[in-house]
């Protein structure tokens, strides 16, 4: 029986059901074959002995391939157990992945703190000298079980991941074996740049109910060059580390009272509202209405749309029953939970009314506060949160809508981007393993985004699986001043939902028909948002961002009423006087210290000449400025957004 492999060129290859991912490479040609180290087989990042049965998609992954590191990563992280194990035989091993910046290895019965990782570097190094084969080898099901008789996880890992498989495979290098569906590469020696990072806990499958382990984080390149450039740019990632700024600009906290629930002090609040109402701005040029809607629901509000099943499944939503037998209480039973997004409220909204074709577009926004139950080992910051505002959007549009829909979002959306000065990335998100409705539905919902991103000339990544469970999505990820990416804004489009509520609108043909719903979020959240953007300015906000825009220095206390003067002049701005008696040069390296965009110096030349010396956060100088001059250029670069303090230029 032969089976039909796509290649990424769209041609087709007829081969042997059974044949492995390296047999395949070697049909379309010897020297690929030999070059094999992976394959990505629909969408699936796969071993190159990994067997295919049917008609499927498949690319060959080489030392060329971006997946390649991904496996260099994944061997790298058997580099560090195998070195752990030789140190240290008591740790027990449990799971070992590679990540988006390295990999990290969780493990047990062993205690170590970060003096211990040098050691262990040590190790791990000399094994990558060694050069040591990476071998794929086999084990029965009975066997694997025994190998893991005092190995609680790995037994899990059995049970679950590969239940049903038997054999089982390992990857060998030298005396360590290790369970595992890999891939990797063909020897350790490939690992050019080894590096251990640091040591923190996680819970054995991410939930608290179960033990604590040791995580130890690390990375991988093929190159020691690319290994320091990584360093390089981690050490600057710590310099702007948006908890760090935030604490020195007084912006933010997490206190432990509120795991994972942001407090705005009033510099993060200033900066808050302003991004408000530029969202408000652009929500009104979409045609947008605000709404308001409560956290507080009924869990049944939930349960219709598929939401309730998605969330409790993977343990994310705050739900609870209100009272208790015997309580009398008119809620007794009831199911209620903080709403884990705002979409069925707004369905609910539109519901209110009969609707004509005529009237759709509906458009509601919400800056809705959003709860979701992440593992407190997952909490970063303003990063990942559990209470979030999101710049929520829900369009209800008629099926002829769709494209304009989209693209005037996607519009808004990238000129919202250049105005941080975040490069733009596009990613076509597919239907996934959760998904509701029909194939039909989700083909079209994916072609009508993919058209609006292609008649808008803009280049995507196809995320194959990576949908939400009611309909595909284009993702918009911003690339920062260190070249980083984040998920940020996101624009959906769904059929499904106005289904099930059997939301609908009357025709030109006087009948009922359901519109399409367009989810669509500009910053994501508030917090995500702040969190990447604090990082990518390094705290220098944009002048009409900065919590403090300008600050008036007096020379001596003798020109402190000249700095009132100045400071009712510019009194439509965020204007702070430093009048503690300290040294001219102490005021301005404590200005420069808080990041304030512009300080106007004041002394007696200027107040018997009636006016300021302006030096902005470049440490840029200009003598003998008249404070209306500089009230005028302050007006219109902050009217305008511009990114940077110009007034010096």
């Amino acid at each position: 029986m032969s089976v039909t492999v796509t290649l990424p060129d769209g041609s087709e290859l007829s081969v042997e059901a059974g044949s492995t991912v390296e047999d395949v490479a070697y049909e379309i040609g010897p020297g690929l074959g030999r070059d094999t180290v992976a394959g990505v087989v629909d969408g699936e990042f796969v071993a190159k002995e990994h067997p295919i049965e049917e008609d499927v998609e498949i690319e060959i992954v080489t030392d060329g391939s971006d997946e390649y590191v991904d496996a260099l990563r994944h061997s790298a992280a058997h580099v560090f157990a195998q070195a752990l194990q030789r140190l240290h035989p008591e740790a027990t091993l449990t799971i070992g992945p590679p990540t988006d910046d390295g990999f990290y290895y969780d493990v047990t019965g062993v205690d170590l703190d970060e003096a211990d990782l040098e050691e262990i570097s040590a190790e791990a190094e000399g094994i990558i000298e060694a050069d040591v084969p990476i071998e794929r080898v086999e084990m029965s099901r009975e066997e694997a079980f025994e190998y893991y008789e005092d190995n609680p996880f790995k037994r899990e890992i059995l049970e679950e991941e590969a239940a049903g498989e038997d054999p089982v495979s390992f990857y060998e290098q030298g005396e360590f074996r290790d369970l595992c569906r890999g891939p990797h590469v063909e020897s350790t020696g490939e690992i050019g740049g080894f590096a251990l990072l640091e040591i923190s806990g996680a819970y054995w499958r991410g939930s608290e109910d179960n033990e604590m382990l040791t995580r130890v984080y690390g990375t991988a390149f093929p190159t020691e060059s690319e290994l320091e450039e990584f360093l390089e740019r981690r050490e600057q990632a710590k310099e702007r580390d948006h908890r760090k700024i935030g604490r020195e600009m007084d912006l933010f906290s997490v206190p432990d009272h509120s795991p994972g629930c942001p407090h705005y002090h009033p510099n993060g609040m200033t900066i808050r509202r302003e991004l408000e109402e530029y969202i408000r701005e652009q929500n009104d040029e979409l045609g947008y209405e605000e709404v308001r809607t409560p956290e507080l629901n009924k869990a049944e509000l939930w349960k219709p749309t598929g939401h309730y099943e998605t969330f409790t499944e993977q343990d994310e939503m705050f739900a609870w029953e209100q009272g208790s037998a015997g309580t009398g209480s008119e809620d007794e039973g009831t199911e209620y939970g903080l709403k884990p997004m705002n979409c069925a409220n707004h369905a609910y909204i539109f519901d209110q009314q009969i609707r004509s074709y005529r009237d759709l577009p509906v458009r509601f926004s919400e800056f809705g506060n959003v709860y979701r139950n992440e593992q407190s080992g997952e909490l970063s910051g303003l990063l990942r949160v559990r209470g979030m505002t999101q710049d929520d959007g829900h369009a209800f549009i008629r099926p002829d809508q769709i494209e304009r829909e989209i693209t005037d979002t996607l519009r808004v959306i990238e000129e919202i981007y250049e105005q941080f000065d975040f490069e733009v990335i596009y990613k076509l998100e597919t239907k996934g393993e959760t998904a509701v409705g029909s194939d039909e539905v989700w083909e079209e919902a994916t072609e009508a985004l993919r058209e609006s991103l292609e008649n808008g000339g803009l280049e995507y990544d196809v995320e194959e699986g990576e949908a939400a469970f009611y309909g595909p999505k284009i993702g918009l990820d911003a690339r920062d001043a260190l070249g980083r990416e984040w998920t940020i804004g996101t624009v959906q489009l769904d059929f499904n939902i106005p289904e099930r509520l059997e939301l609908s609108y009357t025709g030109r043909d006087n009948e009922e028909h359901r519109p399409v719903m367009v989810h669509r979020a500009l910053l994501g959240s508030f917090e995500r948002f702040m969190g990447v953007m604090i990082e990518h300015f390094d705290g220098n906000f944009p002048t009409w961002l900065a919590p403090e825009q300008v600050r008036i220095l007096p020379i001596s206390d003798d020109n402190v009423a000249y700095a009132e003067e100045i400071e009712q002049e510019l009194s439509d701005f965020r204007v702070g006087i430093e009048d503690r008696s300290w040294t001219i040069g102490k005021k301005i390296q404590t200005a420069h210290d808080d990041r304030v965009p512009y300080m106007l110096i004041v002394g007696g030349n200027e107040e018997e000449a009636g006016t300021v010396s302006v030096r902005d956060r470049f440490e840029r100088e200009r003598d003998d400025v008249s404070p209306v001059e500089f009230r005028d250029h302050l007006g219109s670069e902050v009217g305008q957004k511009r990114t940077e303090p110009d007034f010096l230029e």
